[in-house]
């Protein structure tokens, strides 16, 4: 029984992630062109013709679709459904190792963002103000919460155990910001041509901000590693 209530447990967090997924599509497509997320609803971008509610739902609209548009035909990339199933899974993995609501939730949130961006990077080599910017008050939000929650089994919350992790989340932004903006200096000056673009340090420091100095150090170093 335990095991039947922890796999529809899995099951149920799977299709919270997948249903992000889909509306990170819809943000992936539409922040780099300047259009609002929640108008129009979704659409075929070939046709225009607006998406069914049956045919929207996450991974399996597109397969009953065989990949095509309804009205005309045309390929749907499957990139849509890949992001779908892998937010999923990303949520899956963040609620087996963190407990929710706090922080998994938060960190359902960040890797959100996280994908979100990479995708938008990829497709378009920029990183959106407004994605980057949101990200780093999201992250300060997250920090305050986590201080004031876990304060409280500690004897150390409220106000006090939520300032400090706060603090911890803005000196991790200004490390993002400013150690990125030096790396990318003295890069700069050794290749003779900007090394990075002003958005990696606005990321760094969105990142900062959600997992403070020591884990993004850590973070920017296992990067490097791993290329």
């Amino acid at each position: 029984m335990e095991l039947i209530l922890e796999a529809l447990s899995m099951l149920l967090m799977f299709l919270i992630g997948a249903s992000v997924g889909s509306f990170l599509n819809v943000v992936v497509y539409r922040v780099p062109a300047g259009l609002s997320l929640l108008h129009p609803p979704s659409r075929c971008p070939s046709c225009l013709t607006a998406i069914k509610p049956y045919d929207n739902v996450p991974v399996l609209g597109w397969l009953w679709l065989r990949g095509r548009c309804r009205a005309c035909k045309v390929p749907i990339s499957a990139r849509y459904p890949a992001v779908e199933l892998i937010t999923g899974l990303l949520f899956v993995a963040v609620a087996k190792f963190f407990a929710l609501p706090l922080p998994g939730v938060g960190y359902w949130v960040l890797v959100s963002w996280l994908l979100a961006l990479a995708l938008i990077d990829l497709d378009t080599l920029t990183l959106p103000n407004p994605l980057t910017q949101s990200g780093l008050v999201a992250g300060l939000v997250f920090q305050g919460a986590i201080g004031w929650t876990q304060g409280i089994a500690t004897g150390q919350g409220g106000p006090s155990g939520s300032a400090a992790t706060l603090m911890g989340g803005i000196v991790g932004a200004a490390v993002g910001i400013w150690g990125l903006d030096l790396v990318t200096l003295l890069g700069s000056l050794a290749l003779g041509q900007t090394a990075m673009g002003g958005g990696d340090a606005k990321l760094a420091a969105m990142m900062g901000a959600w997992l403070g100095w020591k884990l993004l150090l850590l973070a920017g170093f296992l990067a490097c590693v791993l290329g």
